[in-house]
């Protein structure tokens, strides 16, 4: 990897920039604050963005800030079957009435319901194959016979 400071100050900023919300045009109108045009902002942001050492300075901090943000595969598997078997709570609130028109809203933990842990098994399902449409294909002896006595018909009437 190229080190940071073979980067200008402009193009660390919109590397800085470019990270907080992966818009080019932004980050490149702050960065370059003298571009007034959006469309000449984006092709200059393009550009940028496909030169070796600003890719080389944006891989590594965007692969750390996905695996520390996105959850892996294991933890949507272990949270999907959590909900399935009930294990799961989600906090929710309900408004309570007191009497004379005041009401007052508390928060509840709650396990998931019925529709809940089926969506659940549902996407679980799906992962491992469980559901499986079946197509009956018929032999092709039957079609065969099929179309041979389509034709045969077809052949007769022609005949009379």
């Amino acid at each position: 990897m190229k080190n940071k400071d073979d980067l200008t100050d402009k193009q660390k900023k919109f590397i800085e920039e470019y990270l907080i919300d992966m818009n080019g045009t932004r980050a490149y109108r702050v960065a370059y604050p003298t571009v007034k045009n959006d469309e000449t902002a984006g092709a200059a942001a393009c550009r940028l963005l496909k030169n070796v050492k600003i890719k080389q300075a944006i891989e590594p901090i965007l692969a750390s800030m996905s695996s520390d943000r996105m959850a892996t595969a294991t933890e949507v598997m272990e949270y999907l079957t959590s909900v399935l078997r009930g294990e799961s709570t989600a906090e929710v609130v309900v408004v309570e009435g007191l009497g004379d028109g005041c009401s007052e809203a508390r928060r509840f933990k709650k396990a998931p319901d019925e529709k809940e842990r089926l969506k659940a098994a549902e996407l679980l399902g799906k992962r491992f194959g469980l559901f499986k449409d079946k197509v009956e294909v018929s032999g092709i002896e039957a079609e065969q016979s099929k179309l041979d006595n389509l034709l045969e018909q077809l052949g007769a009437g022609g005949d009379s």
